[in-house]
């Protein structure tokens, strides 16, 4: 066995571990979501970032933070926002931005006076700051994101890696939810979102960065497992996240790894030889009867509430009239403050507090979409718009980008249904971003460290 893949399997070993002594010991979660900003750190300035390593360290820290947040690591609740946001500029002062990047700076400049509206028209029972952030953060960690990954070169080596610091912390997570809730049936009563199965924690943002993972193991499954124990490793841990993703019940996260293993396969098939299209039939035949598996256990597991749910019925096999569990009339009531405040917006931050004076619901948007139409205006259209069209067109010149669109699609699906409150989709979309060749193109052979 090759000492880098005992390393892989090492790292994985602990990573297993760390969810039992979490379980055990809840406050080794604080000791835990302490120590990666400092190591973090401490690697970039030690490297001064020649490989790349600040896209290991804010991917690990992407993949920590729902699981942080859970088990009550995090001591504020945006923190993994703040952290990528902080790596990132550390890893441009030693690496530097493109100078093609300044696309991003027109984006977040449209936002600008969405954010100084709000800031004046909040009302004073609103804590002004915490309202404009919660709303803006996201925005401000893709954009000094997008910056840092804007052309930059990287090997289809350093994707593998990135994808591997991402699903790292998650298989703590699923081995601490399955610690967690050990038997589905037991909490499972109806077909709504299930705070038991998703470890106590919002089964929305579980479900995201679940089907986020789901589509790493299915990713490292197919291209990067270069032996039959790591293979069979890859594909358990597939097999446990999709179940814990689909019993969550909240349905988005499930959904889009889907879309994007869909789009990953398509890819992967259109720039194929003959034999390699043939191995590719065969793994979709594969996942198609691996997903069968998953969904009839999910199905036994959960007396067949989960097939209600993705059914849109209630327990008793009901159809419902609310198709998206309350997100439309949210989402209508943004594009009704659109409407009225076309050119300027209503502000940020000023959505949720316009709705509850509307129409009595209190609740902050899930669409980050019809967010920025109703606080930025005809600003939020131009800087939707910036981030819709500028991967596409890059990708016209970066096919050796085979995640490009899957990653793509991650962002504009997850954006649709649970807006920007984690830091998955701002920094997935970055990823979109970078330059991918499949060997250095100095023919230096150069690994990150992980």
């Amino acid at each position: 066995m090759k000492s880098n893949q005992r390393s892989y399997l090492l790292i994985l070993g602990l990573h297993v571990l760390l969810a039992f002594l979490i379980y055990a010991v809840p406050f080794l979660s604080k000791i835990y979501g302490f120590l990666i900003p400092l190591l973090g750190t401490i690697l970039i300035l030690n490297s001064k970032n020649k490989n790349n390593e600040v896209l290991l360290i804010a991917s690990y820290v992407v993949g920590t933070e729902v699981f942080l947040r859970m088990t009550g690591g995090n001591v504020v609740h945006e923190l993994a926002k703040y952290e990528v946001i902080f790596f990132f500029i550390l890893g441009m002062l030693y690496s530097g931005v493109s100078k093609n990047a300044i696309i991003y700076l027109f984006f977040i400049i449209l936002l600008l006076p969405g954010i100084y509206i709000g800031a004046n028209a909040l009302g004073y029972e609103v804590d002004v700051r915490k309202a404009i952030l919660f709303n803006i953060l996201g925005e401000v960690a893709l954009f000094v994101s997008a910056l840092y990954c804007f052309n930059r070169k990287v090997t289809l080596v350093q994707i593998e890696y990135i994808i591997k610091a991402l699903a790292l912390p998650l298989v703590s997570m699923v081995v601490y939810l399955f610690l967690y809730t050990p038997s589905i049936r037991d909490v499972v009563t109806g077909t709504q979102s299930n705070f038991a199965t998703s470890g106590g924690f919002g089964p929305n943002q579980v479900s995201t960065i679940l089907g986020l993972g789901m589509f790493c193991f299915f990713a490292l499954l197919i291209m990067f497992s270069k032996s039959k124990l790591v293979f069979f490793i890859h594909l358990a841990l597939l097999l446990m996240t999709s179940f814990r993703g689909i019993v969550t019940f909240s349905r988005g996260g499930v959904l889009t790894a889907i879309a994007m293993m869909v789009v990953l396969i398509f890819i992967l098939y259109w720039f194929a030889n003959t034999k390699a299209k043939n191995l590719i039939i065969v793994l979709t035949i594969s996942s198609l009867i691996i997903g069968g598996f998953v969904w009839t256990y999910s199905v036994l597991q959960t007396g067949g509430m989960i097939e209600n749910r993705y059914a849109n019925k209630d327990a008793r096999g009901r159809e419902k009239t609310d198709k998206l569990g309350g997100r439309e009339e949210i989402a209508n009531t943004e594009l009704i403050m659109f409407l009225e405040n076309p050119v300027w917006g209503i502000g940020v931050g000023k959505n949720k507090e316009y709705r509850e004076q509307m129409t009595g619901i209190e609740s902050a948007s899930h669409n980050e979409i019809t967010r920025l139409l109703a606080e930025h205006g005809v600003f939020g259209i131009l800087a939707f718009l910036i981030l819709l069209l500028t991967p596409l067109i890059f990708y016209l010149d970066n096919k050796q980008h085979i995640f490009l669109l899957s990653f793509f699609v991650f962002w504009l699906l997850t954006i649709n249904h649970a807006a920007m409150r984690i830091a998955a989709p701002a920094f997935i979309y970055a990823l979109t971003l970078l330059k991918v060749s499949f060997t250095d193109e100095n023919s230096i052979h150069r690994e990150p460290t992980l």
